[in-house]
């Protein structure tokens, strides 16, 4: 799958019809940022570092609001996205290039205005869609029966080097 040394960020996101919305438009395909009305929302380095990572001009995207701010700051490049959703694991991918920009957020997601708080967007690379339940990772060292991963959850280095191995074996 990926480095094992590489951090895990484990992120719901498939739950309500809005997210589901969300993940068909910026998952399911991928986003043309080049053009202008997604790249005059990003600041230039942002920019030239999406398209040395995605030389298409498109790219898969995520988010995660301001309140993880701080869990987000420890994630870098080629880190690992597992995202979450309906008691499975839906894809898995590695972290391209993370940018703080809510603007760029909200026109990737066109969300109700009131309800937007999204501020950190990260792309994706080696992305693919798989489909384990979470019962396969309930039975891998340090992860408990029963957790439905609620909430954007960064784990340590232990617990990432685990769920990589494990996920890359459930997936092979």
């Amino acid at each position: 799958m990926t480095d094992p040394a590489a951090l895990v960020v484990i992120q719901p996101s498939y739950g309500s019809p809005e997210v589901r919305r969300h993940w068909a438009d910026t998952l399911d395909t991928e986003v043309p940022f080049a053009e202008p009305h997604y790249a005059d929302a990003l600041r230039a380095e942002d920019l030239s570092r999406l398209r040395a990572l995605h030389p298409s001009g498109s790219a898969r995207f995520w988010g995660t609001t301001e309140r993880h701010d701080h869990r987000v700051d420890r994630l870098s490049t080629g880190d690992v996205a597992v995202l979450t959703g309906a008691k499975h694991v839906r894809a898995i991918g590695r972290i391209g290039h993370l940018v703080r920009a809510p603007e760029f957020a909200r026109r990737l997601w066109t969300p109700d205005p009131a309800r937007c708080l999204w501020s950190n967007v990260y792309s994706l690379t080696d992305y693919r869609r798989v489909q384990v339940p979470y019962e396969v990772v309930w039975a891998l060292p340090g992860f408990t029966a029963g957790d439905n991963f609620m909430g954007l959850r960064l784990l340590t280095p232990e617990k990432s080097a685990v769920i990589i191995a494990g996920l890359d074996a459930a997936t092979r």
